[in-house]
């Protein structure tokens, strides 16, 4: 029996090591040099090309590399297996520290003093007023930074497709509820898992019913927005700033508009990052787990897509 790794355009010596080290028994390869697909029977995978997994014909089990599965699901031969995810405790502080500062960034209008630095222009301003703060999607990480920006003070209201309740939070679910969740913020973060129902979920309709002067974050997936409808709110004026850390293509295309859009902060996907450790521990677990018939730790609800 063997783990496969079907992790592609990724160097993924140091992961096959540690594997190895926590799986003595256990052969860990790296896709596409699987030596016996017959003898895998758990697949840690992450944007893998569609078909990988469906010539695995004895496997057992799947293990997300990461925290969302929406590239594992894209794949129309995946087979009807469990499917697990990486949960990090650490990734809720790091994605809450990550918009702290990206909030600072433009509160502090660094943004626009980063304008006038290109233009040589000597203009000073008091920070923005940002009061209101809108959370799109109110999962694990979505509701920590609900309470985190509450507990300081902010006016908070969130979104969900199903109903949450968060204290100190204005929780709003349903098409009936993105509006009103979102009129008056100052600010909305998107943090929606991807899904059928949330893909394109952000469009023009949608920028058009936020808060004139509003800022927004996607640290999420990028394919849950529009790109056209949020390069045509950052130019009317709709928007005045937009931070972005995820993107329908990564790396993001040198080609892209976005990154001649001077109102666009882009980083690279760094919002939050797992730790190495932390995913062999849990993959270790849940391969085992698959080998005695137990249930995997962080079970995907297959029907939800998260």
């Amino acid at each position: 029996m063997s783990l496969a790794l079907i992790i592609p355009d990724r160097k993924l010596d140091d992961l096959q090591q540690r594997l190895s080290q926590a799986l003595p028994d256990t052969r860990v390869e790296i896709w596409p040099d699987i030596t016996d697909p017959a003898a895998v029977e758990f697949a840690v995978v992450w944007k893998q090309p569609p078909g990988s997994v469906a010539a695995l014909p004895n496997l057992k089990a799947i293990q997300c590399f990461g925290a969302g599965v929406d590239a594992i699901l894209a794949d129309p031969t995946l087979p009807a297996l469990p499917i697990a995810r990486i949960v990090d405790p650490a990734l809720t502080q790091t994605m809450v520290r990550y918009l702290d500062g990206v909030l600072s960034y433009y509160r502090l209008r660094l943004d626009l003093f980063k304008q006038q630095q290109q233009q040589a222009v000597w203009q000073p301003k008091s920070p923005r007023r940002i009061a209101h703060i809108c959370v799109l999607g109110l999962g694990e990480l979505g509701a920590a930074a609900a309470n985190y920006f509450a507990a300081l003070g902010y006016q908070v209201s969130g979104w969900a497709r199903t109903a949450k309740q968060l204290a100190g939070v204005q929780c709003y679910s349903g098409d009936a509820g993105l509006a009103p969740a979102v009129a008056q913020a100052d600010v909305v973060i998107c943090l929606l898992p991807l899904t059928p129902a949330t893909d394109s979920l952000l469009d023009g309709p949608f920028f058009s019913r936020l808060k004139a002067g509003a800022i927004f974050i996607n640290v999420a997936r990028g394919a849950i927005v529009d790109d056209e409808a949020l390069l045509a709110a950052l130019n009317n004026g709709q928007l005045q700033g937009a931070c972005l850390d995820v993107f329908r293509q990564e790396p993001l295309p040198a080609q892209h508009p976005f990154w001649q859009q001077p109102n666009i902060l882009i980083t690279p996907h760094v919002s939050a990052v797992t730790n190495v450790s932390t995913v062999v521990a849990q993959i270790a677990d849940n391969y085992r787990r698959s080998q005695t018939g137990e249930a995997m730790a962080n079970l995907v609800n297959l029907n939800k897509g998260y």
